[in-house]
């Protein structure tokens, strides 16, 4: 193996089935420090560690990366940055309840609350229990509800466009497709189509902040979950948890609509009929504080190789 070999250590679990691929060392010496300047430094100036990590061969469309980091602040554990096969996140909740089994798996956490640092904010967890791990996450809120949108070969789309963590646009299911693994093509179809048409029609978020998360609803397989979704991530991927920043995004518009009380939970199904539980907390500023409940495994320890003569040393990347 050549000197110039580059080495990188990651830790791999999934949370409710979708991967979370933590890097805990081999990030590049910078003079940065925070998740926002960490993201915005990777972006630009070793983008090839993202591809490499989270993209074929050593990666998948489904894989979501997060680069541990140091935390700046003392009440803190850790920082971190999401990224996947297409760029970077700016929260993600399946993904830190991974980084809290990696972190518990690292000896890295104490009894009682842990803070981490985000680039949307500080969210708190606490150790996990049999894989089990409470998020506290950042103030979430509808943005508009009852949106509509022309989306061509579907017709009229309503939905409310909401924050909880990333911007979603959340849906009830048409009733021509039923919100389930074997309609996976059609959902991906209709909700890829949606998110074109949000984009043409240039419907965003807060401050033009691209929706890139859209979410459909449709009933429970059984009495198990209140809700289940189907959430498409950036890229043409779907989320084989039910998205934690996607429940946060659905508790915020339950709270707005009267629907939900604080400290009632709501049990939010993924595609795969695995299961998060939220509730949530009133806040003066508007909106509300959501805690996601979600379980995870570590499965597996890993140090990755990035050859010189590899052809593939930074990854497949696909272009459009």
């Amino acid at each position: 193996m050549s000197d110039e070999t580059k080495k990188i250590k990651v830790v791999d679990s999934h949370t409710a089935g979708e991967p979370t691929r933590v890097v805990v060392e081999g990030l590049p010496e910078a003079d940065v420090a925070g998740p926002v300047a960490w993201r915005d430094f990777l972006s630009e100036e070793h983008d090839w560690l993202r591809t490499a990590v989270a993209c074929e061969p050593r990666g998948h469309e489904a894989m979501v990366g997060a680069y541990l980091l140091e935390p700046t602040r003392a009440d803190c554990v850790a920082g971190v940055v999401f990224f996947n096969n297409v760029g970077y996140l700016h929260g993600c909740l399946h993904g830190t309840i991974g980084l809290t089994v990696t972190l518990a798996h690292l000896g890295r956490l104490s009894n009682g609350d842990n803070r981490i640092e985000t680039p949307t904010g500080i969210v708190t967890v606490r150790p996990p229990e049999d894989g089990w791990v409470e998020v506290q996450n950042v103030r979430s809120w509808r943005y508009a509800e009852a949106v509509s949108v022309e989306v061509p070969e579907w017709g009229v789309v309503h939905g409310d466009v909401a924050w909880g963590g990333n911007w979603f646009f959340l849906i009830e299911a048409p009733d021509t497709i039923e919100v389930n693994f074997e309609n996976l093509p059609q959902l991906t179809d209709f909700t890829c189509a949606v998110r074109d048409a949000l984009n043409a029609n240039g419907i965003t978020g807060a401050a033009k902040g691209e929706i890139d998360h859209i979410e459909v609803f449709g009933p429970p397989a059984d009495n198990q979950a209140d809700s289940k979704n189907f959430v498409l991530c950036p890229g043409r991927e779907y989320d084989r948890s039910p998205c934690g920043t996607g429940t946060s995004a659905k508790l915020a518009c339950l709270h707005a609509s009267g629907k939900l009380q604080p400290g009632q939970i709501w049990r939010q199904a993924g595609i795969l009929n695995t299961l998060f539980e939220g509730s949530v907390e009133e806040v003066p500023e508007g909106g509300v504080i959501p805690t996601v409940k979600g379980r995870a495994f570590v499965t597996a320890q890993a140090e990755l190789y990035i050859q010189p003569s590899d052809p593939f040393a930074y990854g497949i990347v696909y272009s459009p």
